[in-house]
């Protein structure tokens, strides 16, 4: 869980550095590095939900 959570705050430090780009395609870019980081973080709340299920039953 520990890889989880540092892969994701990798992935959100990553994609904040790009916001400071004003150029429109790296806009777009930035735009997919959010949805991916938002994706990521679901999954990955969607996995810590299913082993707390696991752990208490």
């Amino acid at each position: 869980m520990k890889k989880i959570i540092l892969a994701l705050a990798l992935l959100f430090t990553v994609s904040t550095v790009f916001t400071s780009c004003r150029e429109k395609k790296t806009e777009d870019k930035i735009e997919e590095a959010v949805k991916e980081v938002k994706d990521e973080t679901k999954d990955a709340v969607e996995e810590v939900k299913d082993e707390v299920d696991d752990a208490t039953h």
